[in-house]
């Protein structure tokens, strides 16, 4: 028996070396951790519980069959992060440069089947050099029965990406059908063509971090949510975001006990909104004096931040927060605030997150760039996504609520649960000044007729009773009671019931 043992305890070691200590060393000089020190950062301490630590490539081209590593470039197993169930699996970069081989994306593919079965978060931690080219067609089959799961697990079980070193072509698409993905600065990028075949192609010189860096697809591409300055940042605040994630579709949100009184009141919000309408204010303010603790996970702060999206609590209990950000181009609804608040908002649907929305609107982005990039399109996602989901949606109308971009934002007539709006709101068709201009163009010269009747539009319908008198608005509320209101209507929808037809899937206007 002792020397059984004695084997397990070599094998063991054989495999915790990976690539062995010189490749581990050059690991550490760029400032990236290894494979299991990243899961140990990720994990509960002592909670990680490997599988399949002994499976080796069956290739035998190209000299393979005499190079053969324990684990085959990927840790795989399970864990807990603050005592809840996550499946993992971390690509060592020093074994193959984390390439992926079949046996490998077997090891991926068995982790995310039992993720699913178990129903409870998967987290991939990628840090490879793409498909094991001695493999060939070998390798590209195991990336594809990866992205299958992918689609299979999507709205199932929570999916969590973090790049941690190159991810670049073919393998861009497993973190990409994720549901988030976090990067690290300067240590990870993400491409489908890199610097070389940009070159070869276009005869454009770049870098890899200006093509795919984390700061570029943090605030241009959109591909990533948010970036970090290293492994650990990325990997601790994973922990904070998962415990935020309900488990699966079906397990309702993580609850966690809260010493901040649910009817807190917050006399500051009264005097958020400036007096002029063209004076902005930070909605952030807002978001974090309504939600425990004043703690709010945002998701691409660095993109499209003219609105706001995150997780946060209410009575301990998770919730999704939307909202425009007027000290950001006013903020209106562009294109890509459209497409990032319609994801996010098909998320919370997905895992039954009720979402909570802030509007201070004054429209969609006008210009020839937006109509010709799609704004009609693009503008419907957000639409088709308030429209179609059906987890409790409660509204706060700010200040301006103007047009389409009105009717968009989660209002009443989007089934909408509860929609509230401060003294402070103006629901219109548009703005005073543009209205006047269209309905009195005959006393376009005459400044004081057209003052007058600005005045008269202001009066008439820049307030929230023209809207509450006919319903549309359920209650104008004191903006210091905001919270209590929120958390009093969470509490009211907790069992709320509400299908949409059946249907195979629908055809979101992509």
């Amino acid at each position: 028996m002792s020397a059984n043992i004695a084997e397990l305890e070599r094998r063991r070691a054989a495999a915790h070396m990976g690539g062995g200590e010189q490749r581990i060393a050059a690991q550490h000089a760029k400032g990236k951790l290894t494979a299991r020190e990243r899961l140990d950062v990720l994990l509960d301490e002592g909670s990680f519980e490997e599988l399949d630590m002994y499976v080796e490539h069956n290739a035998v081209d190209f000299g393979m069959a005499g190079q053969t590593v324990p684990g085959d470039g990927v840790v795989t197993g399970s864990g807990t992060i603050n005592g809840r169930l996550v499946y993992v699996y971390s690509q060592d970069f020093t074994v193959f440069g984390g390439s992926l081989s079949e046996r490998h994306a077997q090891k991926i593919c068995k982790i995310m089947d039992r993720a699913m079965k178990a129903g409870v978060p998967i987290i991939g931690i990628n840090d490879s050099g793409g498909a094991r080219i001695q493999e060939g067609v070998a390798s590209l089959a195991g990336y594809t029965e990866v992205f299958q799961r992918n689609v299979l697990a999507s709205g199932v079980v929570p999916q969590l990406s973090l790049i941690m070193g190159p991810c670049a072509g073919g393998a861009v698409y497993s973190p990409a059908m994720t549901d988030f993905i976090f990067m690290v600065k300067d240590s990870s990028y993400m491409f489908v063509t890199g610097p070389e075949v940009v070159k070869t192609v276009t005869n454009e010189e770049v870098t890899q971090e200006e093509l795919g860096g984390a700061v570029v697809h943090t605030t241009k591409t959109s591909v990533a949510d948010c970036a970090f300055e290293n492994d650990i940042e990325a990997l601790l605040a994973a922990r904070d975001f998962i415990s935020l994630l309900p488990s699966d579709n079906r397990s309702g949100v993580p609850e966690l006990p809260t010493e901040d009184p649910w009817d807190r009141l917050e006399d500051s919000l009264d005097t958020l909104v400036p007096a002029s309408a063209n004076q902005p204010y930070d909605m952030h303010e807002l978001v974090r004096k309504v939600l425990d603790e004043g703690e709010f996970f945002e998701i691409a702060p660095n993109h499209a931040a003219n609105i706001i999206c995150g997780f946060g609590r209410v009575e301990g209990r998770t919730v999704g927060v939307v909202a425009n950000q007027p000290m950001v181009l006013a903020g209106v609804l562009d294109i890509n605030a459209s497409r990032k608040a319609a994801r996010f908002v098909r998320f919370c649907d997905a895992f039954e997150i009720p979402i909570v929305t802030f509007v201070d609107v004054p429209g969609f982005l006008p210009g020839t760039a937006q109509e010709h990039g799609g704004i009609i399109k693009h503008g419907a996602k957000l639409l088709f996504a308030y429209a179609e989901a059906t987890v409790p949606k409660i509204t706060v109308i700010t200040r301006k609520a103007y047009g389409g971009a009105y009717c968009v934002m989660a209002s009443s007539h989007l089934r909408g649960d509860l929609n509230y709006a401060w003294p402070t709101a103006e629901i219109a068709v548009m703005g005073a000044k543009g209205a006047v201009e269209i309905i009195f163009r005959s006393e376009k010269d005459d400044p004081d007729k057209i003052a007058a009747r600005t005045k008269e539009y202001e009066d008439r319908f820049a307030n929230p009773f023209v809207a509450a008198s006919k319903g549309f608005i359920d209650e104008v509320i004191y903006p210091h009671s905001t919270r209590r209101r929120i958390a009093l209507g969470l509490r009211k929808l907790r069992n709320k019931q509400l299908e949409n037809p059946w249907k195979k899937h629908d055809n979101l206007p992509l």
